[in-house]
């Protein structure tokens, strides 16, 4: 009946029908030939000869057939190779770069991007194409403006007073699939090429940034809206993500004024949220600090204002660095996660913050949270990572200075004083307790139930026995009759 050409509402029947049934695989077999998604990509617009939209009554059909073929390609193999023989792709672009008119066209360019989500998640044949042959990154870009309805004031620079009205959901939907297009669009792409490479994600960062700055009608299309847009940020190179904080002018300038870090404190928000939300931190939470990890070991500016946010000043040694409800408690916390890759992320981001070096980290987080890190980079002896940061050196409160020679070292925190336990012990009986002790040690060591380990000079673990070897002993003094 759609290769017949019935009327639209009977088209528009038929399509639903067929979304439906399309959402099982084992249905599919019937479906997913070449000659019936030629007809599925022809009621969707994709022709290769595609000129206009035609008759605005043909918008359901558009979007019902867009809608089936996003189901079928997504559940169906036979499907997604079909797509790649009828080069479904650039039908899609073609398609993509006609709906530049206001909200009757939101539908379509919302399943259009949905589709080609799909097709270049898929396969990697049909990103690459899309991405060099078909210019699918200033296209999706394009596309993204387009759906915000941004406004520019300067170069990369977006008005935010219309990043302040509340995003509809059909426009939250629809940025939201731009924004996944986009990240496979530029999932691979680790360094700057050209100077046309990087005004392009220089252009693309500052609409995030508007992005950032949006909300939605719904908290939960809010937090999926920033998600998406942290992970784009997360793959574009880092070095063009200056423009988050726009440029301080001349009167901010004069007037001593802080250049404007909306958008760095949004993305703090974001992280925190995800911390005190919980779940599955490394699909949550990483992506966010990983971000904010390389822009603070790239740009000095945005890594000054996270440094006084997450790390101010100690005035408080009391209490453990991870017992809290502050920013710096929250991570700290997560500095010994049971997740691997959480943990290192959550350290990594800290020892940037602390400029790489050991006796700033370990003063905010304690030795005991930060050996699994000092561990990985051979710095258990102290010292400074890879990375070279400014010689401006941290500031102590007067607070921290008075009580810095109580603090212990391995929790971080000032501990009152615990009775020796060795005091009221005869010689004796201390020398029975240490031998007993050498012996579970050594008990445990020949089960291989623990391995005893030693740091060498440069500052990595070894097993003990090589450590001790390491250890150059002073010469002998020759006048010693002993």
């Amino acid at each position: 009946m759609l290769e017949k050409g019935t009327n639209t509402s009977c088209q528009v029947n038929c399509l639903e029908t067929l979304r439906i049934l399309s959402r099982d695989k084992k249905v599919l077999g019937p479906v997913t030939t070449k000659k019936n998604m030629q007809t599925l990509a022809k009621l969707a617009k994709l022709d290769p000869d595609l000129n206009s939209l035609g008759d605005p009554a043909d918008v359901p059909v558009v979007v019902e057939a867009l809608k089936c073929l996003c189901n079928i390609v997504f559940n169906s193999t036979q499907a997604q190779k079909i797509s790649m023989e009828v080069n479904m792709a650039a039908g899609l672009c073609r398609l993509l770069e006609k709906c530049t008119d206001g909200p009757a066209l939101n539908d379509i360019r919302c399943f259009n991007l949905r589709l080609l989500f799909l097709l270049t998640m898929l396969h990697t044949n049909i990103r690459t194409q899309v991405r060099q042959e078909l210019r699918g990154l200033p296209l999706l870009t394009t596309a993204l403006e387009n759906v915000l309805d941004i406004h520019w004031v300067g170069e990369y620079q977006t008005d935010t007073k219309s990043g302040q009205s509340l995003l509809p959901l059909p426009v939250t939907d629809c940025a939201t699939e731009a924004l996944k297009a986009l990240f496979n669009m530029a999932v691979d792409c680790d360094n700057v090429h050209s100077e046309a490479d990087a005004r392009q994600f220089r252009h693309l960062a500052a609409i995030l940034r508007s992005v950032l700055l949006s909300r939605s009608l719904s908290d939960a299309k809010t937090e999926e809206l920033h998600s998406n847009t942290v992970n784009l940020l997360s793959s574009i190179p880092f070095s063009c993500l200056d423009v988050l904080v726009p440029p301080i002018s001349q009167e901010m300038s004069a007037n001593n004024n802080e250049p404007d870090m909306e958008a760095i404190q949004k993305l703090l928000d974001f992280m925190e949220l995800r911390i005190d939300k919980g779940g599955s931190y490394r699909e949550g939470l990483t992506p966010v600090l990983s971000l904010l990890t390389g822009c603070c070991r790239t740009h000095r500016n945005i890594r000054k204002y996270i440094k006084k946010v997450v790390l101010p000043p100690l005035t408080d040694v009391s209490s453990r660095p991870e017992i809290g409800t502050t920013l710096r408690n929250k991570l700290v916390r997560l500095m010994t996660h049971v997740d691997l890759g959480v943990k290192q992320i959550a350290a990594e981001f800290l020892f940037v913050l602390c400029k790489e070096r050991v006796d700033s980290l370990l003063k905010y987080t304690g030795y005991g949270n930060a050996a699994g890190l000092l561990a990985s980079r051979g710095l258990l002896a102290g010292g400074r990572g890879d990375h070279w940061y400014s010689d401006d050196e941290d500031t102590d409160t007067e607070e921290y200075i008075k009580a810095k020679p109580n603090i212990n070292l391995i929790t971080g925190h000032v501990e009152e004083p615990m009775p020796n336990p060795l005091d009221e012990m005869t010689e004796e009986q201390k020398e029975y307790e240490a031998m007993k002790l050498v012996n579970m040690f050594d008990k445990l060591a020949r089960e291989d139930l623990i391995k005893p380990m030693g740091v060498r000079p440069d500052g990595t673990m070894v097993p003990l026995e090589e450590a001790i070897h390491c250890v150059k002993l002073p010469e002998p003094d020759s006048s010693d009759s002993d």
